[in-house]
């Protein structure tokens, strides 16, 4: 019974849309050649069919938009860590983006186990916090359940010494968020948003709430929540002065592409449809002539 009732909702929400609309993913980014492109997930790893779902529209997004990687905000495994659970939460969903030649770089959540650092298909090396590059990009993946001075000492270091365009950060706990159910992490913001601000840290990727959100620029710096590309708590956005745009209705997934000083995005939600997206010129950056 509760079967049939989960496909009598599901089709109420199919059936709601319009069929256009329901399977469009018209790619709005520019597809610049040379670009960064990258895909966003978090709070994802539950094994279950949206799961799933998201992995689908993920794939083909891909075909349209070929980015090379994806970057995870925690929680990517919930549950039983056995062989079999790595396979069904982790490996089966994203397998085709793998065979593709998509990376995941992982960072931890609070559902996660840090042995998750040494799971492959992470991309962490063993590592709980590491950074990365790509073209004029520079990646500092932090684990902000365990954020102690040996972290920060080394976040700062990595920072000052990036020499990049862009520096963007991604970890699990959102310093600002409009959900209801957990809400801006302040004290996490307390520690980390002077080193952002004295680094000129332009972007911050996180996840926990179950949701979609990109936060209106904070001193200078965008940041942007995905939590929702496998669990979702549906309708807890509340209404702050926070939200440039949200989505709380069902699962998504974020896509992001680079080009020189500028990064456009287009959130895509578990049936297809654009939900937010557009652009922003990298801060302190000449502005373009016309």
């Amino acid at each position: 019974m509760r079967q049939l009732q989960h496909l009598a909702f599901l089709f109420l929400i199919v059936s709601s849309r319009p069929a256009a609309q329901l399977w469009a993913q018209d790619v709005t980014l520019p597809l610049k050649p040379g670009s960064v492109r990258f895909a966003v997930i978090g709070d994802m790893g539950t094994g279950e069919a949206p799961q799933y779902q998201v992995a689908e529209r993920m794939l083909e997004f891909h075909q349209k938009f070929p980015f090379n990687f994806t970057i995870m905000v925690g929680d990517n495994i919930y549950g039983g860590r056995t062989p079999a659970d790595m396979q069904r939460k982790f490996e089966t969903p994203y397998k085709p983006l793998m065979d593709a030649g998509v990376q995941f770089y992982g960072s931890l959540g609070n559902h996660d186990d840090t042995n998750e650092r040494f799971y492959k298909f992470f991309n962490m090396n063993g590592q709980q916090y590491y950074s990365f590059k790509k073209g004029n990009v520079a990646f500092f993946a932090l684990d902000s359940d365990y954020l102690d001075p040996k972290q920060l000492d080394w976040l700062e270091k990595e920072l000052a010494n990036a020499g990049t365009d862009w520096k963007i950060c991604f970890f699990h706990h959102p310093l600002y968020s409009s959900a209801a159910f957990h809400g801006s992490s302040t004290e996490l913001r307390t520690i980390l948003e002077p080193l952002f601000l004295k680094y000129g840290v332009q972007v911050v990727f996180s996840g926990h709430d179950h949701v979609y959100e990109r936060v209106k620029p904070q001193k200078g710096i965008y940041y942007f929540n995905e939590g929702a590309s496998g669990e979702l708590r549906w309708g807890n956005l509340k209404k702050t002065d926070l939200t440039a745009a949200g989505y709380d209705k069902d699962r998504s997934f974020l896509t992001i592409e680079i080009s020189g000083d500028d990064l456009s995005f287009q959130a895509i939600s578990r049936t297809g449809i654009t939900v937010d997206s557009g652009s922003i010129h990298r801060p302190g950056a000449p502005q373009p002539e016309h």
